[in-house]
């Protein structure tokens, strides 16, 4: 038996020409108790609507469809009443038919989505918005008090580690702790480019080392692109004297050095 916890995709039906002539489930519901009340009123009742909320929408999809789709009957042996016309009957079969086959289709998908929670992951991690060039998603696997200041390291998808010094009140305000998900955001100016020997001789705490696979050149900078090995890509802005004293093209392979007071952390709520 599927877990309380467990996501499914789920979705409504509607038919009509635009956003204010629409066939939905709510109507659909109306038109049914209608053939089986015949009565308006009971029919609105059992619909959760108004008597004229009734009417207004049995009003709506007669107009939508240029022909009555339900009929006041007056007299007769039951006294009168209101019916379903044959048109109104095959429209209600119609949405019933298209309705289940919705209801199938969202089923699949449901079933057909074996990470849901990966995938919940990923749209959560589409809606963070920030100027930041770089925007590394990860867990925080350690997490170093000082007096005054606290390392974080975060790993990324792919195993590359991020170092970020942050205040007490900052990890407190964002509830960090060892296994929390977060952001590591770093602009692109604050990044420099080195070629690996020199790197190493760079006091700076962050050294990620990729191969470049796009420079992009402008008057004055120049934006350079490296993958790294754990498949996350870096952002750098450089001058373009630089990109000439370094020799850099495509293929060649850097290493990007911040420091870790350049990185600011973030979660996502």
């Amino acid at each position: 038996m599927a877990g309380s916890n467990e996501f499914k995709v789920m979705g409504s039906l509607s038919l009509g020409k635009d956003a204010q002539n629409l066939l939905s489930d709510k109507r659909i519901t109306l038109l049914e108790h209608v053939g089986a009340c015949g009565s308006i009123t009971q029919a609105a009742k059992a619909a959760g609507l108004s008597y004229k909320g009734a009417w207004d929408a049995v009003d709506a999809m007669n107009s939508m469809f240029g022909e009555p789709l339900v009929v006041t009957m007056t007299g007769g042996k039951g006294g009168g009443g209101t019916q379903l016309t044959p048109t109104g009957i095959r429209i209600v079969d119609a949405f019933r038919a298209l309705h289940r086959e919705h209801q199938r289709f969202m089923q699949a998908v449901s079933a057909g989505i074996e990470d849901f929670d990966n995938i919940y992951q990923l749209i959560r991690r589409l809606s963070m918005k920030t100027s930041a060039r770089n925007q590394f998603f990860g867990k925080v696997s350690s997490i170093k008090q000082g007096p005054v200041n606290v390392e974080v390291e975060l790993t990324l998808t792919g195993g590359d580690k991020i170092h970020s010094v942050i205040t007490h009140d900052g990890l407190d305000s964002l509830s960090l702790e060892v296994g929390s998900e977060a952001w590591a955001l770093v602009k692109a100016s604050w990044i420099i480019l080195a070629l690996p020997d020199a790197a190493g001789k760079v006091s700076a705490r962050n050294k990620l080392i990729g191969k470049i696979t796009r420079i992009v050149s402008g008057g004055v900078n120049t934006e350079i692109v490296l993958q790294l090995e754990g498949g996350n890509t870096v952002s750098a802005i450089i001058t373009n004297e630089s990109v000439a004293e370094l020799n850099l093209a495509e293929g060649i392979e850097v290493c990007a050095v911040f420091k870790a007071s350049s990185v600011i952390m973030g979660i996502t709520d």
